[in-house]
């Protein structure tokens, strides 16, 4: 406290008062109010112009931390990481005609793959669902030339439609057209897609058309069908059974490389021998010169 006094007796300065705090420095002028009064009164404009800057400048300051911190913690919400949905369950979906025998007959996974806008992400993105065969419902028609499967799921308001087509000049059949529709809750809009110029799956008729790997549909550029263990039969079905399996070229290209694998290691095992059996037979020469 004694420092904040002068060493001549006149009022002591703002300064050195100033910086032992406000209350001693309260106190220590209310001391030299009585001694010093004009040269206190003086220190104590300056002690009210500081108070006075202080409670202007408070505010700013509390209103720029208030806005600062506003726009450091905002952030743009991060959407969740895209889980594959894995492999598809196997469904088992037929179609009956007006005299209530079954017409086309279908066991399969399906998987979708659409683009389409998202509207947290607010862009394109690429999703893939798998058909939940317990929440799927089907119908469809069958003609003498024209057998289609219709496919909804509620649930995510999604529709398919596969239509088989019959040459019958040729005894053969193709899926000639797709359509599809959804409305999931993450797109912007609705997808409808529909392609009639289509051929996959080519069959004969009264076969069934049988595909062990994985198989891609491409239907449009925003949309493709994965397609997982599929046997279809879609005309001249007999006992509600399906026909002789007819494997897709993707099984028999699976084939066809053991096979050629096992023939090459075969060839490989018989120049060994022969080499052996070459070199062999010429030490044994060797040996009777000698």
């Amino acid at each position: 406290m004694e420092h904040c006094f002068p060493k001549k007796k006149s009022a002591i300065t703002f300064k050195s008062c100033f910086n032992k705090g406000w209350v001693n420095c309260f106190f220590i002028y209310a001391g030299q109010l009585l001694s010093h009064p004009e040269e206190t009164n003086r220190n104590m404009v300056q002690i009210c112009r500081v108070q006075s800057w202080f409670v202007g400048v408070t505010p700013l300051l509390i209103f720029a931390t208030v806005l600062h911190q506003g726009f450091a913690t905002v952030a743009p919400p991060t959407p969740a990481p895209h889980k594959e949905p894995g492999r598809p369950e196997r469904g088992y979906y037929n179609v009956t005609n007006h005299n209530g025998t079954i017409c086309l007959m279908a066991y399969m996974g399906l998987q979708l793959n659409i683009s389409y806008n998202s509207t947290s992400q607010k862009k394109v993105v690429q999703d893939v669902m798998n058909l939940q065969p317990n929440l799927t419902k089907h119908s469809g028609l069958c003609d003498s030339d024209i057998a289609s499967l219709n496919l909804t799921v509620d649930a995510v308001k999604t529709n398919l439609t596969f239509v088989f087509t019959m040459n019958s000049t040729s005894n053969k059949y193709h899926l000639s057209e797709v359509t599809v529709s959804a409305a999931w809750p993450e797109m912007k809009e609705p997808v409808s897609v529909h392609n009639s110029s289509l051929d996959y799956l080519r069959g004969t008729v009264g076969y069934s058309y049988f595909c062990r790997d994985e198989q891609t549909l491409n239907v449009a550029q925003n949309l493709s069908i994965n397609t997982f263990q599929l046997q279809v039969q879609p005309f001249a079905v007999k006992g509600d059974q399906f026909g002789a399996a007819e494997e897709c070229q993707l099984d028999e290209d699976d084939m066809l490389i053991p096979i050629v694998v096992g023939a090459a290691l075969a060839g490989l095992v018989v120049i060994v021998l022969l080499a052996y059996l070459i070199g062999r037979k010429r030490s044994h020469a060797g040996y009777q010169s000698i």
